[in-house]
């Protein structure tokens, strides 16, 4: 410092701030130095310097609290998808300002590390800047034709060479709008009206399948919903999942009348809850037998558990698939597709009718494209693999560790855990969670730097971002929370 010229004591003390705090930095740092002392002091003739060790910054989010008050005085639950209000969790949302890598930001600068992935779609990470360089060239061509598209062929090609079950496909955009064009599908094909669909399952918010649908009408504490007729209702039989004797006494006690037997083959919507193979090749041969429709909706499951969905992780093929998140690269999608003698049913083809104006949109079929070109790489599902495993083995780890009943699991890149010894093979299992427990454990995650899904009923999600370094961040988080709970 002595060598730096000065002209004043306020340039003095601004120049020995400049040399001496890298310094100062470095020393408190380094594990082990002024492990008696709080923090580190020197003194000179010219004032004081002082650098004290300080807590962790506290979790402020005081703008997301007024843009959340705000937004409840102009759209219901100030929210456009209720899960996002926190309800089942308590405390308010945090209001995003921003996506990159495995990141999300919120309003109050806030960072995270975020396992919902805008609910499954950036299996890639959030703001790529190979799917944006490529969505860019399609924005300078227009942002909705409303017409035919080069890219809606190169994507369909894309998606029937992935899935065992497909050979037509329909673009549509939202899974919801899948699942309706789907139902109506199987409706028409077969002539037949009832369907079974499996507690906890959901396939959107179309009427007939709001019958103990899981996920955010859980959340919700909602009895399904209002405002559903009973006659859209009527035709929608529910079994439970993973108990074929179920499914079997529902199809004997309707001979002739079942259209289609509709399931989420990995169920993301009461939580994480898989499959035996057994129960699966089982629906597969009660569908055959019974003249119904196997639909896999594969909204959350395809393209994410492995290349071609679940109905290739597992080996069994259904007749229909509906799909939509990650073939949409982030921006709305939803397709349904299926054996080529069922969608032909669809008009024009055939007299189903069904339609969208902003469907097959060259934004949506490019994020697509370029989404299923990345994931198509070598060694890419071995990688969610593997530090999904981390991350789940890690948290139940921790938490059995801490004195707390968890259970779990995950497949690829798709996770998820419940408060309570389980196992959990169905809805009924699901239900027995500690949710409050899970709440405390959500908010101080959240507090930690980590978000996770606001409601014990969904799924988390990996994504190629993620470093090993992300993983350890997290469980490290996870050890403080699971011992404050």
């Amino acid at each position: 410092p002595r060598s730096i010229p000065c002209t004043s004591g306020g340039m003095l003390r601004t120049a020995l701030l400049v040399a001496v705090l890298p310094a100062c930095l470095s020393f408190s740092m380094t594990p082990g130095l002024f492990a008696k002392a709080p923090g580190l002091r020197t003194t000179g003739r010219h004032g004081a310097l002082s650098l004290k060790s300080e807590a962790a910054t506290a979790h402020v989010t005081t703008k997301s609290k007024e843009i959340m008050d705000e937004a409840k005085k102009i759209m219901p639950g100030g929210v456009s998808s209720p899960v996002r209000a926190f309800k089942s969790v308590g405390g308010d949302p945090v209001v995003f300002d921003k996506v990159e890598g495995a990141y999300c930001f919120d309003v109050d600068g806030n960072k995270y590390i975020d396992y919902v992935g805008t609910w499954g779609p950036a299996i890639c990470g959030h703001n790529i800047k190979e799917v944006n360089d490529a969505l860019i060239e399609t924005l300078k061509k227009g942002t909705s034709f409303g017409a035919p598209s080069v890219n809606e062929n190169v994507l369909a090609k894309m998606v029937i060479d992935a899935v065992p079950s497909v050979e037509m496909v329909r673009f549509t955009n939202s899974g919801t709008e899948a699942c309706m064009g789907m139902l109506r599908l199987v409706r028409a094909y077969t002539n037949r009206e009832k369907i079974i669909k499996f507690e906890g399952c959901y396939h959107g918010h179309a009427d007939g399948f709001l019958v103990s649908a899981g996920s955010g009408v859980i959340t919700l504490g909602l009895p399904d919903s209002p405002g559903v007729p009973k006659g859209a209702a009527a035709g929608t039989l529910t079994a439970q999942y993973n108990d074929l004797k179920s499914v079997e006494a529902l199809l004997e006690a309707n001979k002739d009348e079942i259209a289609g037997i509709v399931l989420e083959p990995v169920v993301g919507n009461s939580g994480f809850i898989t499959p035996t193979k057994e129960f699966l090749q089982g629906l597969r041969d009660l569908a055959t037998k019974h003249g119904a429709v196997l639909v896999f909706d594969e909204v959350m499951t395809g393209f994410r558990i492995a290349y071609g969905g679940a109905q290739e992780h597992f080996g069994v093929t259904p007749d229909v698939t509906t799909m939509g998140k990650v073939i949409g690269g982030g921006l709305p999608v939803g397709a349904y597709g299926g054996k080529k003698e069922i969608m032909e049913t669809v008009a024009p083809a055939g007299p189903m009718y069904q339609a969208g104006t902003l469907s097959g949109n060259p934004l949506a079929m490019t994020a697509g494209i370029k989404t299923l070109e990345i994931l198509k790489r070598p060694g890419q599902y071995e990688k969610l693999d593997k530090n999904t495993k981390k991350l789940i083995n890690g948290i139940l780890e921790a938490g059995k560790a801490a004195g707390h009943e968890v259970c779990g699991g995950s497949i690829s890149g798709m996770f998820g855990f419940f408060f309570c010894e389980g196992p959990v093979n169905s809805f009924q299992d699901a239900m027995k969670s500690d949710t409050a427990k899970f709440a405390k454990w959500h908010r101080g995650m959240l507090e930690e730097g980590v978000y996770l899904a606001p409601s014990q009923f969904e799924a988390g999600f990996m994504s190629l971002a993620h470093s090993e370094e992300d993983i350890d961040k997290t469980l490290e988080a996870a050890k403080r929370v699971f011992a404050k709970i």
